[in-house]
């Protein structure tokens, strides 16, 4: 009888202090997950920039403005091409990278649509659009034209060339039909200082751009 009374006593102790446990650990989970989500965008500003520092520290002096000057350029190297961002800094550009070349292609012009295949990702490689899964902003390795690329259960979108992004625009203009390029746009030629949607301000924009057909 003693026993069945400590047990009950103790039962009524341990219950309210478990339930306590139980919520200060819940709480504790949610502040790490909380710090974990904040510490993603930590000097956000400062680690893109530092990031497009190192791309264009690749280009060297490579920049091309014409299509005859952009064939010369070598599948895995490194260019850049001005945009029409228009912005207080300066002249802006989009850095680029062939994965696929295709000389024979057309080559859109600024007021046609065209289809394409896109994986677009942050510095940090986490993806925030695309219609495939291709190469992220932290593939290091030499991309080639057989990896990750779109299967048959992936399907290309159609755009205009004049309502996309200036990063996109200057390059799609650029490119040729059957060809895949990566893309590296920093913010000014992105979306800017303000968030949109998902996207956080001052946000370097990296696409796996495979470029299928001009639409008429």
């Amino acid at each position: 009888m003693i026993k069945r009374t400590v047990e009950n006593t103790l039962r009524h102790i341990l219950s309210p202090l478990s339930l306590l446990l139980c919520l200060s650990l819940s709480f504790a989970f949610v502040a790490c997950e909380e710090v974990e989500e904040a510490g993603v965008y930590d000097n956000w500003r400062a680690r893109n920039e530092a990031y497009i520092d190192s791309i264009a520290s690749l280009v060297g002096n490579r920049y091309v403005a014409t299509e005859e000057a952009v064939m010369q350029v070598p599948v895995g190297e490194m260019f850049a091409i001005r945009t029409e961002a228009s912005t207080t800094e300066g002249e802006q550009y989009v850095y680029c990278k062939k994965i696929v070349d295709n000389p024979t292609g057309r080559r859109p012009l600024y007021t046609e649509s065209v289809s394409a295949y896109y994986y677009g990702t942050l510095i940090t490689g986490a993806s925030f659009d695309g219609n495939f899964e291709g190469y992220s902003a932290i593939d290091q390795q030499e991309l080639n034209a057989t990896d990750k690329v779109p299967t048959d259960f992936d399907s290309p979108t159609t755009f205009s060339i004049s309502r996309v992004v200036a990063g996109w625009t200057a390059a799609l203009q650029l490119m040729h039909t059957g060809e895949r390029w990566m893309l590296y746009v920093p913010y000014q030629s992105g979306y800017g200082t303000s968030d949109n949607g998902s996207i956080s301000a001052y946000s370097t924009l990296v696409f796996d751009l495979q470029l299928e057909e001009v639409v008429e």
